[in-house]
């Protein structure tokens, strides 16, 4: 299970921007989520004490934090790249705590064997993208030698590794149709991705790579590719990632259900929109990518709002004065829904959200057909907007 080439190609796609930009699920930070590497001391719990939710917890956990969303239209400094490598060196750090907690507290349960190894394969990565402070440890689980007084080097992906060349050059010609769009990078990664497997078909990290361009691409490419990893000898953190992913996908084409009382005190029930095109926005104040995108959100809404263009927002924010000043001071017009659980939100939940933002579009007669809103926003909604 190469979880480690999983967030290697998270950085390797982002520059200059082949992936999306989202916030996934926040973790813990690590001086609170460090789990004691003897697994004989109790300290902070990152689990719920349920196997099949802690179990789900670990392999989103597992899933590599995705880079700013100003990357897709400018490249980033040197600075910037090393900023997000360091984040992604935390985020790996808090899944292997967790994949630890995982096989200390459920030893019985048959994931625990694939925790142990999960946390061997974040600890490396952590190591691997600068967090030197856990390869003490990574060398006591890994059972190395301490001959250098307990700072044994971790394993290391061999970088020569034809795979791993053969992978670089996938990206690279990836990045070579930037000038086409995001829609052209992808297809053109996928292809190249495919060339690849049929000379290392054991190698299961190249479906993390297809899933990447199924999150990207989303519609009919991405169902195809998901049934294709579901059915595929891929690592099960990939299998889960994309049975997430499949079942978001299961929702396009059909209606969709949604009613509460806004932040404001409006009253807001989808279903009395139909005959208008919707948008779904999924957000948070804290969100920098979602802020980011407000800009785009609001220039669609002023000019197509006369037209039967409508925006709900369901916020993931825990404090409602922070988003009662922010939608006011921003001039978000829209209503909000807002419970104050963050992402354990009632339709966050419901529609298994696990990164933002996530802007769907439901068309005029309340069947959500884009799940991808965030590209050609306003085209998108014009297109909506003139069927019958």
């Amino acid at each position: 299970m190469k979880l480690a080439f999983i967030f290697g190609l998270g950085l390797a796609l982002s520059v200059p921007g082949l992936i999306r930009a989202e916030t996934p699920a926040p973790s813990p930070a690590p001086a609170q989520a460090k789990a004691d590497p003897d697994a004989s001391k109790a300290t902070v719990r990152l689990l719920p004490d349920d196997a099949a939710a802690a179990w789900k917890v670990v392999t989103e956990a597992m899933q590599p934090p995705l880079p700013p969303a100003e990357w897709n239209q400018k490249a980033p400094s040197e600075e910037e790249v090393a900023k997000f490598k360091a984040s992604m060196a935390v985020a790996a750090g808090v899944a292997a705590d967790k994949a630890a907690e995982f096989a200390q507290r459920f030893p019985q349960d048959a994931h625990a064997s694939e925790a142990k190894d999960a946390q061997k394969d974040m600890l490396r990565t952590a190591v691997q993208l600068g967090a030197k402070e856990r390869a003490p440890e990574l060398a006591k689980i890994s059972g190395e030698d301490k001959e250098d007084g307990g700072k044994a080097a971790p394993e290391r992906p061999e970088p020569d590794d034809p795979f791993n060349q053969r992978m670089q050059k996938a990206v690279e010609a990836a990045q070579k149709k930037s000038d086409d769009g995001m829609e052209a990078m992808l297809t053109e990664f996928e292809k190249q991705v495919r060339l690849v497997m049929k000379d290392f078909p054991d190698r299961g990290e190249a479906f993390g790579a297809l899933f990447e361009v199924a999150q990207g691409l989303g519609g009919e490419t991405a169902k195809a590719i998901v049934t294709e990893i579901a059915q595929s000898k891929a690592p099960e953190p990939i299998k889960k990632m994309a049975a997430d992913l499949q079942a978001k996908l299961d929702r396009l084409g059909k209606p969709i259900n949604l009613k509460y009382k806004a932040l404001d005190g409006r009253e807001v029930d989808l279903a009395g929109l139909k005959g208008k095109v919707v948008l779904i926005d999924f957000w948070a104040t804290w969100c920098g990518p979602c802020v980011g995108e407000l800009p785009h959100v609001k220039e669609a809404y002023e000019k197509l709002h006369e037209r039967g263009f409508e925006i709900i927002g369901i916020s993931f924010d825990q404090e409602r004065e922070a988003l009662e000043k922010f939608v006011k001071d921003k001039s978000m017009a829209w209503p909000q829904f807002f419970d104050g659980k963050g992402w354990e939100n009632k339709y966050g939940q419901e529609f298994g959200i696990n990164s933002i933002p996530a802007m769907w579009l439901i068309d005029k007669k309340g069947v959500l057909r884009d799940q991808n809103a965030r590209a050609n926003l306003t085209d998108k909604v014009e297109k909506l907007l003139a069927e019958k």
